[in-house]
């Protein structure tokens, strides 16, 4: 395969030349000799929608920057999947559908200027039109879709779908390596039914306030290795999803056989997010050797009574969760995604179980530390006729701010829940364990469980200047077994039960 110098097929890194029209007939070119790589040396590339080939490997070297020109209507329409819905949107700006053996290297940056992208969305937001060439055509190519129409996400009306930065769907034998990738108008980077990837040693940073502005989305996607990546982004820093509702659901093509490791998080609403969109499955996950600081929640598992689909056999271990509201958020009962005319999806009662009923199992979280917690240790949330099932706890060590009385949500439930300081609270659980946990609160128990069956507490301890408050508080908990040195020693103290 052959090396091509980018500079020498008239490509200029000069800040200001359009290079689209030349980066593509280089890629092509390249891809019709068999492959190869493309070498950007130091300098400013600017470009309009880059397609990818198989058997290319772009690589950017220290000082390059690949940045996209921001306007619109050259992100022609491309089939996607967006916000869990396969259909058409504006193209990501660097593009790569169906291929084959297809990296990205360097020490380079790709940026997406999604500033004006960002704009658009907060117009929208204030009710205010806005239309293009792109829409248009969207409108006509999604009417088929009336399931999004009736959900909350912002931009379906006026079919403004943000692209990604960058986008490989359906995919095999992938590879990102030691770039940055910043500035995307919607998520970052977004790998949609790949199969095969390694991701290392990437940089990922969006603003605070990026609307949407996740790191990575791993969507419908297995055997993926991710290690020694950077995230600074205002959204999600990864997430993991499959498809949502009725359409992912449909799809049924899960994410699998997933590992991330050494990784460092910073800001943005989770660490490693599963869901909420995961109606085609999410199973095999393993999480390891993560630094969250500033997220909101850290390990963080969101679904609701619309998605379906399962979220199962996750391991995630050896984590330090610092600054953030809530360092483990598993919910049911996510707000966001239903439709506006499901009114039961959201109530805290029985209802008959479809395939709209979500599952969540065989969940393991151990060797986690938590410094200057604010809302909760921990917070999970079941249904009544889906518990959470066999979820354990072990070697877990948190404590909660004490200075900041303000609180927020552990996580966003059917409705908005304040808390402040508070220990882990558990609502429809069955076979859950808690083993080998110190949880220091701000005058709350340490574990609050509702409705949960088959409960075994192990050594669930607190400060001893708490000792005016009882460790664990149950109510309406069938079958549990409590053991531990501090339960010993407290006796009666260390248990309220309703």
């Amino acid at each position: 395969m052959r090396d091509y110098l980018a500079t020498e097929f008239k490509i200029c890194g000069d800040g200001q030349t359009d290079n689209t029209v030349a980066i593509n007939q280089l890629i092509n070119q390249c891809s019709e000799g068999g492959g190869g790589t493309i070498y950007f040396p130091a300098g400013k590339y600017l470009t309009g929608p880059i397609k990818l080939a198989s058997y290319l490997t772009i690589y950017l070297a220290a000082g390059a920057v690949l940045f996209f020109d921001d306007q619109f209507d050259r992100y022609t329409p491309e089939k996607t999947r967006w916000s869990g819905y396969n259909c058409y949107g504006f193209s990501p700006l660097l593009f790569g559908s169906e291929l084959e053996h297809v990296a990205i290297k360097g020490e380079g940056t790709i940026d997406g200027q999604g500033k004006r992208w960002w704009a658009i969305n907060h117009q929208l937001k204030q009710g205010l039109p806005f239309e293009t060439a792109v829409t248009r055509s969207l409108k006509k190519l999604n009417a088929h879709l009336t399931e999004a129409e009736n959900t909350n996400l912002v931009e379906w009306d006026s079919q403004f779908l943000r692209p990604a930065l960058l986008q490989l769907f359906k995919c095999r034998h992938v590879k990102l390596e030691g770039i940055t990738l910043q500035h995307s108008p919607f998520w970052n980077t977004h790998l949609v039914y790949c199969d095969n990837v390694t991701i290392h040693d990437l940089t990922i940073l969006n603003p605070a306030d990026t609307p949407n502005g996740d790191g990575l989305d791993l969507d419908s996607c297995q055997h993926v290795r991710v290690a020694n990546c950077h995230f600074d982004v205002g959204d999600d820093c990864i997430a993991i999803k499959s498809g949502i509702n009725e359409d992912g659901r449909q799809t049924a093509v899960p994410s699998q056989n997933i590992t991330i490791t050494n990784c460092s998080m910073l800001h943005g609403h989770g660490g490693v997010v599963l869901g909420s969109e995961h109606s085609g499955g999410i199973k095999n996950v393993v999480i390891s050797n993560c630094i969250f600081t500033g997220t909101d929640r850290g390990i963080r598992f969101k679904t609701n009574r619309e998605r379906g689909g399962y979220i199962k056999q996750v391991i995630a271990s050896d984590i330090i969760v610092e600054d953030c509201l809530c360092p483990i958020a598993i919910n049911a009962f996510y707000r966001y995604g239903i439709s506006e005319h499901n009114t039961l999806a959201s109530e805290d009662r029985w209802l008959p179980v479809t395939e709209k009923t979500p599952v969540i199992s065989d969940i393991k979280i151990s060797n986690l530390i938590g410094r200057n917690i604010v809302a909760a240790a921990g917070f999970i949330y079941g249904l009544p006729e889906m518990p959470i099932r066999n979820l354990q706890l072990t070697n877990i060590d948190i404590e909660m701010n004490s200075e900041n009385q303000v609180g927020g949500e552990p996580d966003m439930v059917k409705e908005e829940l304040f808390m402040s300081g508070a220990g882990v609270f558990a609502k429809y659980v069955e076979n859950l364990t808690c083993s080998s946990m110190r949880i220091q609160t701000n005058e709350s128990v340490a574990l609050t469980a509702k409705s949960c069956n088959q409960l075994l507490i192990d050594n669930l301890e607190t400060p001893l200047n708490q000792d005016h408050l009882p460790v664990v508080e149950l109510e309406d908990v069938d079958t549990y077994t409590i053991v531990g040195r501090q339960y010993d020693q407290r006796g009666v103290n260390y248990l309220a039960t309703q």
